[in-house]
């Protein structure tokens, strides 16, 4: 598979995402192994998680602790870089809440550690702002343990402009990746990518083909990405991830999946090669 850069570390241009396989909905654990199994079979060097990605209240970091033993059970394993995150916390009634106080975020940090059986993470990030904390003393906290070396490599999500280069700063220039949606569905992230590429920041879109719900329906919701792939003889869904590849050499799109066959496809994106013209028109939509 083609690669990209997160920081110091080539990763293949399309990463999994794991959150599908841990929250409401979730397959059965055999059929997740075999996903991310399939991903590592297909090239896949990157898989995101978070210690949120979990559906009870008892099982926190469930999608951490499932990747941790897929990626042990898996001869390429030791060549995945694994990025979760912390602040971002599920109660166990389906709701999301919020905690970005540093003290929080180092304990989630230490959580992890110990989940994904590692001496230190390789991308930890902070998952989502928290209007409670100062958003520079969520970022302090994930700099000291970058400074501590309990993580290799810092990142935010879920940021705009102002919070992004509010990181770099605290970061010393140390900030590695921004992953926000985008997706078709949801554009309002283009103003951050367009950061990224400047800075040369890696850019993770998530939900990148519309959302758990919504990717199956991605063909039917935008006529021009259907069309496209039609003429290439590929799915709706290659096309959007071939597109946003084209957008710029620092995107790295993360497509959520609990099937082996999703992530082969999404896997082979990088392998469609759209013209100026086709990129122009699933610019437009």
């Amino acid at each position: 598979m083609d690669t990209r850069r997160i920081g110091d570390v080539e990763v293949s241009a399309i990463g999994l995402g794991g959150m599908p396989m841990s929250i409401e909905g979730r397959p059965d654990e055999a059929r997740s192994l075999a996903t991310i199994h399939a991903a590592l079979d297909a090239g896949v060097t990157l898989i995101d998680t978070a210690d949120a990605y979990h559906q009870f209240a008892d099982e926190v970091g469930h999608n951490e602790t499932l990747i941790a033993k897929a990626l042990a059970s898996h001869y390429r394993g030791a060549d995945v870089l694994v990025a979760t995150k912390g602040g971002h916390l599920r109660p166990g009634d389906g709701s999301w809440t919020l905690n970005g106080s540093p003290a929080y975020l180092k304990e989630a940090c230490e959580a992890s550690l110990r989940r994904l059986g590692v001496e230190a993470i390789g991308l930890y990030q902070f998952h989502r702002p928290d209007p409670r904390v100062p958003y520079a003393e969520s970022v302090g906290a994930v700099r000291e343990l970058l400074d501590e070396g309990k993580i290799r490599m810092a990142g935010i999500s879920n940021a705009d402009p102002e919070q992004i280069r509010l990181a770099n700063e605290i970061l010393d220039g140390r900030l590695v990746s921004v992953q926000n949606q985008f997706s078709p569905a949801f554009r309002s992230s283009e103003p951050e990518l367009d950061l990224c590429d400047e800075l040369g920041i890696a850019f993770l879109p998530w939900s990148p083909l519309g959302g758990i719900a919504r990717a199956g329906e991605l063909g039917s919701a935008y006529a021009p990405f259907a069309t496209i792939a039609e003429k290439h003889g590929v799915s709706p869904q290659r096309v959007c991830l071939a597109w946003m590849l084209a957008k710029s050499p620092v995107v790295v799109p993360i497509p959520g999946a609990s099937r082996p066959e999703t992530i082969r496809d999404s896997a082979a994106a990088p392998e469609l090669a759209l013209s100026a013209d086709e990129v122009a028109e699933l610019d437009a939509v």
